[in-house]
């Protein structure tokens, strides 16, 4: 594995390891941003993870949620909050937050580190902004 294979996926690991089952990804965020990932941007169904990081880029591909031919459902952003919520409260796994991300219209979602923000979008250009908490390791 190059380093920054390496570093992304032991900084995934650790921040795993101390996750917390509610409210987890700004750990997770926090873990990854002082790993040197500077975004992370992921395409929905493909489940397709690029993480841009201080050095380099690194694609990690998970598995797709759908196959084949399908419609894209319309963006909709009061079900796509209702999924983070749940996701937040420890009440979803990151498979079936993403799956009802897809549900919810979004086909691609941007988490920026740095300024702890992640920007969601739909198909048309739609998008919701949802700032995360800052955490201290």
């Amino acid at each position: 594995m190059t380093s920054l294979i390496t570093k992304l996926t032991e900084a995934q690991k650790y921040a795993m390891s101390i996750r917390p089952k509610i409210g987890g990804f700004p750990v997770l965020a926090e873990v990854l941003r002082q790993a040197g990932v500077l975004m992370n941007r992921w395409t929905l169904p493909s489940c397709q993870s690029v993480y841009m990081m201080q050095g380099g880029s690194v694609v990690q591909q998970g598995t797709p949620l759908v196959t084949g031919v399908h419609e894209i459902p319309v963006f909709q952003k009061d079900h796509l909050i209702k999924a983070l919520r749940k996701d937040q409260e420890g009440g979803s796994t990151f498979p079936e937050f993403l799956q009802a991300a897809w549900d919810a219209g979004v086909v691609g979602y941007e988490a920026h580190l740095n300024e702890r923000k992640v920007v969601y979008y739909g198909v048309n250009g739609e998008s919701y902004l949802e700032v995360y908490p800052e955490v201290y390791l």
